[in-house]
């Protein structure tokens, strides 16, 4: 039975947070981990109970909602913005939130947003603890280590890369694009079936669309609205998932 996802409520009216409270309890995946009724409280309630998902108002006193993402401390948890003014939801998605209610939503809407993100941070989830597992078969000798060639067909050339050459690679559909030097390479691989091949001391998963090397990895810049930024020695600027960033701090 896998653990309940964590969930914080962030409204500063007290019958919105008592309706999502309401329809987050027919969920037994779920449980509430504490509510905020202005930025300030949001804040402190992020802090201490570091939950998996938060929803999240917009205007509030104390600070808004794109404010409380940019002072909290990570890791920062999945965001859905539930709020009555449609004109903020560009900049949401800008800040990577995972949706956007607008109020006054259907329960069907939230259902269906509520097991979305279920269903992502399940995802993620098995995708850690599966490397884990893989390195630690790595280190025991179970398996070999991934392979650090990858064969691509480029206009009628067959081209041995290696994984090391890989400045950056970014998801296309049911394909991938290699980003080496000045040069991209449309290689048809899952961007999952390729980060199983890749040795993770040297590539990172900044982004569900974006696979780093480490090696051309300059700088991390919070940007305005509380997203972050990986700049690249390329000059590539590439956005950082809110549930990668603790991750991406840490390295060395």
């Amino acid at each position: 039975m896998p653990e309940p996802v964590t969930v914080a409520v962030v409204d500063d009216e007290p019958l919105a947070r008592e309706g999502l409270r309401m329809l987050l309890a027919e969920d037994p995946g779920v449980t509430v981990v504490g509510e905020a009724g202005s930025g300030d409280e949001a804040v402190a309630l992020l802090a201490r109970t570091h939950p998996q998902l938060c929803f999240l108002d917009v205007q509030m006193p104390g600070g808004s909602g794109f404010e409380v993402l940019a002072r909290a401390e990570a890791p920062l948890p999945m965001v859905v913005f539930c709020t009555a003014y449609d004109q903020y939801a560009l900049e949401a998605f800008r800040v990577h939130a995972f949706d956007y209610l607008l109020k006054p939503y259907e329960d069907s809407r939230f259902r269906e947003t509520l097991a979305r993100a279920k269903e992502q941070l399940s995802r993620e989830e098995a995708a850690r603890l599966g490397e884990q597992l893989r390195a630690k078969a790595v280190e025991a000798g179970l398996v070999s280590a991934p392979s650090s060639r990858i064969v691509v067909r480029d206009r009628g050339r067959i081209i041995f890369l290696e994984a090391e050459e890989i400045d950056w690679i970014e998801s296309a559909d049911y394909y991938v694009e290699l980003h080496v030097g000045a040069r991209t390479y449309l290689h048809r691989e899952s961007m999952a079936a390729l980060e199983n091949r890749l040795d993770s001391a040297r590539f990172v998963r900044i982004h569900r669309t974006a696979i780093v090397n480490r090696r051309v990895l300059r700088e991390l810049r919070r940007t305005g609205s509380g997203g972050l930024v990986a700049v690249l020695a390329t000059g590539a600027e590439l956005p950082v998932a809110r549930s990668q960033q603790a991750r991406i701090r840490q390295l060395r």
